[in-house]
């Protein structure tokens, strides 16, 4: 039987496309490079973020 791993958020990640204007696109990935994370790191970060605001409404 294999071992569950601790991290089932790593486990169940998902992937979408996505497409972004070129310049949504260049501020996120300025405000990634200050942030030292990935692009698609700062957009997980963001989306996480504004899903934890909206549950605590």
């Amino acid at each position: 039987m294999a071992e569950k791993r601790n991290d089932d958020h790593q486990e169940s990640k998902k992937q979408i496309p996505l497409r972004l204007s070129a310049s949504l696109y260049a501020d996120l990935a300025a405000w990634a490079a200050d942030d030292f994370r990935s692009i698609n790191g700062q957009i997980e970060y963001l989306l996480t973020e504004a899903v934890k605001k909206h549950k605590g409404k």
